[in-house]
């Protein structure tokens, strides 16, 4: 039996990024440590009593669970050890975090983190996941890292991915070249090469969209909502609605089996809802990389100018003649 660990498979394409000099390579090894170490708590957590609010919220307004500050220390302290980030941001943080590892002010990349994405799920045993983009930093090693080195659009990236909770750990993640998927072996602790080259189905028949707002969606969401619930043997409708409440979990099947994922303005949120930095950068970059689009309705997620941390945009992203097709609705 062959078999390719998370390590033997960065080394392998450590060619690929000769300016690297291993340094991507070691980053990519302490997200999958870091993971590793959030599987084991989610695993755990009820049996250990971290489910549950923390008592405190985070700057988007949402109550922080036991778990997410788990999360997020865990993080940045294995990319503080590493020491080949000099500066970070989390959707768990107000503002740019400098590390102060031994060697993090010589590092030259910053990355971007969704700790734990979905956490409202923590406490019902859904899918929870972690999201992160990779940047190479813009100033000088050496110096104190700015929020310039944080704020590039997804052109820019080194590499992301994200990493799904659930009946089994799946670390999934791109480099520019491809899409490639790990699986957890307990029974080892590594991250096995499971599900190489990703490419996604052009089709599909799952449309994910929270229909709670449909009452405040465009009309063009709302006439594309209308179709895939109409008859036609000949086009496979009706579509299946299928909705976690968990980007990373909801994104996953889809790029796997086929689909659209929709998360569009609404009258209470004009400028839409999920994070750019955090959640929509990375995963339109596996998107695209998976042979899939990601759009905001108006324009390509991965050339939007981030100007704040915390921005957040609209976005439609999967499979590419499904997302065409709600393209096609929003112009009518």
């Amino acid at each position: 039996m062959s078999i390719t660990t998370l390590g033997q498979f960065i080394i392998e394409k450590q060619k690929d990024f000769p300016y690297a000099k291993g340094e991507l390579s070691r980053l990519l090894r302490d997200i999958g440590i870091a993971s590793k170490i959030i599987s084991r708590e989610v695993n755990k957590a009820g049996l250990t009593q971290i489910l549950g609010d923390h008592g405190s919220v985070n700057v988007q307004g949402e109550d922080v669970k036991k778990l997410d500050i788990i999360g997020n220390e865990t993080f940045i302290w294995a990319l503080a050890k590493g020491g080949e980030v000099c500066a970070m941001a989390s959707e768990e943080n107000d503002d740019m975090i400098l590390l102060d590892g031994e060697f993090s002010k010589n590092g030259k990349y910053v990355i971007c983190i969704d700790p734990l994405d979905g956490s409202s799920n923590i406490d019902v045993n859904v899918s929870i996941g972690t999201i992160f983009s990779i940047y190479k930093r813009i100033t000088e090693q050496g110096t104190e890292a700015t929020q310039a080195d944080i704020l590039q659009s997804g052109n820019h990236l080194v590499a992301a991915g994200y990493v799904v909770y659930g009946t089994s750990t799946m670390l999934v993640f791109s480099t520019g070249k491809g899409v490639n998927g790990f699986t957890l072996d307990p029974s080892i602790g590594e991250f096995c090469l499971s599900h190489p080259d990703i490419q996604t189905p052009k089709d599909g028949k799952v449309y994910s969209i929270n229909e709670g707002n449909a009452a405040e969606f465009p009309q063009g969401i709302t006439a594309y909502l209308k179709w895939v619930k109409e008859n036609d043997k000949s086009t496979s409708r009706p579509y299946s609605a299928r909705y976690i409440g968990s980007m990373v979990a909801d994104f996953h099947r889809n790029l796997l089996k086929g689909g659209v994922f929709i998360y569009p303005p609404t009258a209470k949120s004009p400028k839409g809802k999920l994070r750019l930095m955090f959640e929509c950068i990375p995963m339109s970059f596996i998107a695209e990389q998976a042979g899939g689009i990601s759009t905001t309705g108006a324009q390509r997620v991965l050339d939007v100018e981030p100007t704040e941390i915390h921005q957040r945009v609209p976005v439609i992203m999967g499979s590419a003649n499904m997302v065409n097709k709600v393209l096609e609705f929003m112009k009518m």
